[in-house]
């Protein structure tokens, strides 16, 4: 089993092509076989180095190994820029055979020829007006130096092309819906989908995995295997994955935001594919496993940035305490200078976020109500605070405790305090409570005795002197 992947550097690498790329990863290793990757480069003009580069950076971090392709040593490109020849040579065996010839229409004749398809309603398809151009009249206009195309020479008749897909089933394409499409440009490169065809038969593909959309063309794929004598693979069309942002959601943005890229993966993993059991985390090892490609559904995908959160949060609570503290640290140091705090206190402050936060870089935007001098209480604060009798008094109670405490740490914080509570004689919620809502404006939040050994006793006192 061979599948390959195909990188166009002219785009930055996204959750769709991530999603594409595994699949094709994971269909080859589950049936121990071969995935290759390439580069389609072949139009210089769009191209971008940081891009392909980005590509190579991300696929070893997202645990995706390639066996052949561009950064392995072999005898054969896996660059289309590298491979010009290579497709020039095969358009011109097609020509010698008949089945693709010279065309010396202008881009003004093209257009003016589309444009009056436009003026009566019509679908352009090309006129084919050299089709049955002599070919040594052909040949002496070359010799001139006439700009030309190469174009393949699609079938006439009325029978339609049939082929199964792996995942949309029998599909048959009318010929007569067939274009002469080109296949070498005028300035001697290849078109995409001839690269990419022609890649995918020199390279030797059993399954051709190429997106929904490409559909119809899948027939101009199986009449150039026939023409050239290749064998024809099977195809799978992947479906769409609905609800992106026009940047598509860069893995860039979200590995910078501290997404875990097993959490990316894993959820993505899940864009198109039904494992068929209520398993939802897997591992990479279990992936390869278990992936089967008759599971991959019809229907589009719908990108849920919730749901990747979900993801990201479970493999958050699975890591240990260190590998936590490491994770998110560097994402706190961006916002906040932890120089002047001990070890214990920093790392008393990232446990008690690690079942909070859904991904790394929100350590920040949550932990604010540590490091502000002042909380401003809402409206609803408000309200609370004044809804039971007893508040007041247990709230400038807990003022004197703390003002008179002379050891700061979480076992003497609980000691003193809970022996207040029992001065105070009220239940737990209207102790606790009261307190957290004084010192945080918000109900929710870390455990109770995290909260008040991190915010210190300075920064107590000053926020219940607004509120007392």
């Amino acid at each position: 089993m061979r599948t390959r992947f195909a990188y166009n550097p002219s785009k930055p690498f996204d959750l769709v092509e991530l999603r594409d790329c595994l699949y094709s990863y994971l269909i080859a290793k589950h049936e121990g076989g071969t995935f290759v990757v390439s580069i389609e480069d072949a139009n210089q003009e769009n191209y971008d180095l940081k891009n392909e580069e980005n590509f190579h950076a991300l696929l070893p971090i997202f645990s995706i190994n390639y066996d052949e392709g561009p950064k392995k040593e072999s005898s054969t490109s896996y660059i289309q820029s590298e491979r010009l020849e290579i497709y020039k040579s095969y358009a011109e065996k097609l020509v010698k055979k008949n089945n693709a010839y010279y065309c010396f229409c202008t881009k003004e004749e093209l257009n003016r020829k589309r444009l009056e398809a436009t003026e009566k309603k019509e679908n352009y398809q090309y006129d084919k007006t050299h089709r049955n151009f002599p070919k040594d009249e052909a040949l002496r206009k070359i010799g001139l130096g006439e700009k030309y195309v190469i174009r393949a020479a699609m079938p006439e008749d009325e029978i339609p092309t049939t082929f199964n897909d792996l995942v949309y089933g029998d599909i048959s394409i009318p010929n007569t819906s067939l274009d002469d499409y080109i296949l070498i440009k005028s300035d001697g490169t290849p078109t995409y989908m001839f690269a990419s065809a022609l890649d995918d038969a020199l390279m030797q593909i059993d399954i051709v995995m190429r997106p929904i959309h490409t559909l119809s063309s899948t027939s101009k794929y199986i009449h150039l295997y026939t023409s050239l004598g290749f064998p024809i693979p099977k195809f799978l069309h992947l479906p769409n994955i609905l609800g992106l942002s026009e940047k598509k959601d860069t893995l860039n943005d979200l590995l910078y935001q501290g997404f875990l890229p097993n959490a990316i993966l894993n959820y993505v993993v899940l864009l198109g594919w039904n494992p068929k059991t209520k398993q939802e985390l897997f591992s990479m090892e279990e992936l390869i496993r278990v992936f089967d490609y008759k599971n991959i559904v019809k229907r589009p995908a719908h990108f849920d940035m919730q749901k990747l959160k979900w993801f990201n949060r479970a493999y958050i609570k699975k890591m240990d305490e260190e590998t936590y503290i490491n994770y998110v640290r560097p994402y706190l140091e961006r916002c906040y200078d932890l120089t002047k705090y001990s070890k214990e206190w920093v790392r008393t402050l990232l446990l008690a976020y690690k079942t909070k936060i859904s991904f790394a870089s929100e350590i920040g935007f949550l932990t604010h109500q540590i490091f502000t001098d002042l909380i401003e209480l809402n409206e609803e604060a408000v309200t609370y605070l004044k809804g039971e009798k007893s508040i007041p008094n247990t709230l400038l109670k807990f003022k004197e405790t703390i003002k008179s405490c002379t050891t700061w740490t979480k076992e003497s914080l609980k000691e003193n305090l809970e022996n207040l509570k029992e001065q105070c004689q009220v239940e737990d919620v209207f102790f606790y409570m009261p307190i957290r809502v004084s010192l945080t404006g918000t109900k929710e939040g870390i455990p109770f005795y995290d909260l008040i050994y991190l915010l210190g006793k300075e920064k107590i006192l000053n926020r219940m002197e607004e509120i007392i």
